[in-house]
């Protein structure tokens, strides 16, 4: 279904300003993941204080150009949903539960972190450090 140009300009300005404000950005491959999976996570993710949304790839990729990046924007190719938060290991940490307990349908496609874009294994490597106890 195609969307309106004020609907896209809406999604472009939210993505822009999860940007200007977030640590880290996650992107999540997803495919056939059921609503009560994705409520779950949801859920997960708000008691965190990590954001969810999804959104078109060229319009996250219009939203991302303007905040001029380090490195090449990793391949976003299928159904793309962005974890976000102020945390800078959160997002990954959390959204590594729901790949673990999923891994058929959801998948990490890269990120966010530091400042540039990092791949696919890069996110992975952050999803892995341990949080402080």
């Amino acid at each position: 279904m195609a969307i309106t140009k004020q609907k896209k300009v809406e999604i472009v300005n939210k993505v822009t300003d999860i940007a200007g404000k977030a640590s880290t950005i996650v992107f999540a491959r997803f495919r056939g993941l059921n609503v009560a999976a994705q409520n779950e996570m949801r859920r997960a993710f708000r008691a965190q204080d990590i954001g969810y949304t999804v959104a078109k790839k060229s319009l996250v990729r219009r939203a991302l150009d303007s905040q001029k990046y380090e490195g090449e924007m990793p391949m976003l190719d299928g159904e793309i949903g962005i974890a976000y938060g102020a945390d800078e290991l959160a997002p990954a940490r959390e959204l590594a539960v729901f790949v673990k307990k999923y891994p058929e349908m959801l998948s990490f496609a890269g990120g966010v972190f530091g400042g540039k874009f990092v791949n696919k294994d890069e996110i992975i490597s952050i999803a892995s450090i341990p949080g402080m106890q």
